[in-house]
C-alpha cells in the first residue's frame, strides 16, 4: 500500500463522497481550511426577489426564525445544491445557474427592472454587485455569514487537493507549497485563485463536490 494514491480535501466531506474516493483505491486526507459562522441579521427592507450564491447563504436564511415571511418572493440563485435546498424548505426558485457570472448578465439583460436582496458572505466575490451597479439594477445586500480562514501544516505528501473555494486557497496557501500536485477545483473562481501558483488544475465539468470526485477518480484512478 505504500504507493497508493493520496488524495486531500480542504473540507470535511460526507461520508459516501468520501467512501466513492476510496473505493476507487486512494488514501484519503481531510481537513477543514475555512470556517464558516452565521451571523445575527435582520429581515429588514427585503426587496421583490432574492438572490443566493452559496448553500451557506441559504442554510443561514433558513436558521432565521421568521424566514416564512421570504417565502412569497421569488429566488434567483446559483448550484443546484443550493436551488434543492431552498425549494425543499418551501421557497420558489425561478432562475438557477451555475455560476454567479452567469447569473449577473441574465438579471441585467431580462431582469434589470426588477428590485432584489442578496444575501451574501463576508469574503463574496464583486462579480454579482458590480454588474448589478453597471446596469443600475435596484438591490441592496444582507451579510447572513462570515467566512474565516482556518490554515493548517499538511505534513504528508499527497498526489491531488481538491479545492471548493477561493478561501480555502488562500488559506491553504498560507502554511504549504503546491509542488507537483494536481489541484481539482470545483468551479472557475476557484480555479483562478490558483493560477499564480501552478497550472496543474483541472476544474469540474458541473461546480459540485461530486463532479469534483468524479474527476479525481478519472485523472488519478488506479
Amino acid at each position: 500500500m505504500n504507493n497508493q494514491i493520496s488524495i486531500l480535501s480542504t473540507k470535511t466531506l460526507l461520508s459516501n463522497q468520501k467512501q466513492a474516493l476510496l473505493n476507487a483505491g486512494f488514501s484519503v486526507n481531510e481537513a477543514n481550511f475555512i470556517k464558516i459562522e452565521n451571523s445575527d441579521f435582520d429581515l429588514k427592507g427585503i426587496n421583490d426577489n432574492l438572490i443566493f450564491t452559496s448553500q451557506n447563504a441559504a442554510q443561514s436564511v433558513l436558521l432565521h426564525p421568521n424566514c416564512s415571511v421570504l417565502k412569497t418572493k421569488k429566488v434567483f440563485c446559483v448550484g443546484i445544491k443550493t436551488k434543492s435546498l431552498l425549494e425543499e424548505n418551501g421557497f420558489n426558485v425561478d432562475v438557477y445557474v451555475d455560476y454567479a457570472s452567469d447569473l449577473a448578465e441574465i438579471i441585467t439583460l431580462i431582469y434589470s427592472n426588477e428590485s432584489y436582496t442578496f444575501f451574501s458572505g463576508n469574503l463574496r466575490k464583486e462579480t454579482l454587485p458590480k454588474a448589478l451597479k453597471a446596469a443600475n439594477v435596484k438591490y441592496n445586500e444582507i451579510q447572513v455569514y462570515e467566512t474565516t480562514l482556518a490554515p493548517q501544516k499538511i505534513k504528508t505528501a499527497v498526489d491531488g487537493i481538491l479545492f471548493f473555494s477561493p478561501s480555502a486557497v488562500e488559506s491553504f496557501l498560507k502554511d504549504n507549497k503546491i509542488k507537483n500536485e494536481i489541484c481539482f477545483c470545483i468551479g472557475n473562481t476557484t480555479a483562478e485563485a490558483l493560477e499564480k501558483t501552478t497550472k496543474n488544475i483541472i476544474v469540474a465539468d458541473q461546480p459540485s463536490v461530486e463532479d469534483v470526485i468524479e474527476d479525481v477518480i478519472e485523472e488519478l484512478a488506479p
